[in-house]
């Protein structure tokens, strides 16, 4: 899941400036299970903008904000789309990660309309992360395009471990715990530990080339029917 946190009305007030004609969106997904992008908080936004006098002229959580084919369908005009609405809008604030928005800036200007209009950040994104309890994350995986776990008992040393070591542990670990976050465990004694259970602790004498940071170049770009087509 993208984990994401709202960002202050003195950051989303700043944005929206002069303008008093706007559209919220949201997100169905991610931003919905954090509570930072669906229905209710949309509406709650809206609440906060009626005494400074801004028209929320529609509030849609899009189905998700990440979607290009299924955004363009709840933008364009005809049909369930609300591009009419749009056309008449001075900004937009999308509550969604920073994909969804992106997306929503690009298409507003692609649409048959041309709606040149500014698309601000609702939220902050955080990272890719896991649900430990309700309203509680935790960082998991930074997408980092060259996955480690098969050889570390399932556990990531590029986002566990602090300095992101594929040859730790670093040795300054105290009590167990990690000397650059003083409040987690060192990941990799936590490996070495799911390890011994798993009886692969030979997966450990190997030493582990540096990191190609090639696979980690942006913007990056993935095609499934490429796989599929042998390219």
């Amino acid at each position: 899941m993208i984990i994401t946190e709202q960002k202050s009305e003195e950051a989303l007030f700043a944005f929206l400036g002069k303008a008093r004609k706007i559209v919220l969106l949201g997100c169905s997904e991610c931003a919905t299970f954090c509570k930072t992008g669906g229905a209710e908080q949309l509406l709650e936004f809206e609440k906060k903008l009626g005494p400074l006098g801004v028209e929320v002229l529609a509030r849609l959580v899009l189905e998700p904000a990440c979607n290009a084919y299924r955004v363009r369908l709840a933008l364009q005009k005809g049909g369930k789309g609300i591009g009419e609405i749009l056309a008449r809008a001075e900004a937009v604030l999308c509550f969604s990660c920073g994909d969804g928005v992106q997306t929503v800036a690009r298409l507003t200007g692609q649409l048959e309309y041309a709606c040149q209009i500014p698309v601000y950040p609702g939220n902050d994104t955080l990272f890719l992360g896991e649900i430990v309890r309700a309203d509680d994350y935790v960082e998991a995986c930074r997408a980092c395009g060259n996955c480690e776990l098969g050889w570390t008992g399932g556990i990531c040393p590029t986002t566990q471990c602090a300095k992101g070591l594929l040859n730790g542990p670093c040795g300054g670990s105290k009590g167990r715990m990690c000397e650059v976050n003083g409040d987690e465990e060192c990941a990799w004694l936590r490996i070495y530990d799911r390890l011994e259970i798993l009886d692969q602790l030979d997966n450990l004498l190997e030493i582990r080339p540096p990191r190609d940071y090639m696979k980690d170049v942006h913007p990056r770009r993935h095609s499934a029917r490429g796989q599929e087509a042998g390219t």
